[in-house]
């Protein structure tokens, strides 16, 4: 297996962990009242979840295999 496809796994599952985070599911965990710095908790969920993506497909991106 080469790393082309050792990368192309690791999006797919960045695609899957995705895909359950921003689930409905998920969400109703982070709909409760209140607010984290001012911020509504689930737009916080929201921000930090998607950041946190990005900053895997960026690491999975830039790895050397």
């Amino acid at each position: 297996m080469n790393s082309f496809e050792t990368k192309g796994q690791r999006f797919v599952a960045l695609c899957m962990l995705g895909m359950l985070l921003f689930n409905f599911p998920i969400l109703t965990l982070f709909n409760v009242p209140g607010a984290l710095f001012g911020v509504p908790v689930l737009y916080s969920y929201l921000f930090i979840a998607w950041g946190a993506l990005i900053a895997l497909m960026a690491f999975v991106a830039e790895s050397r295999g």
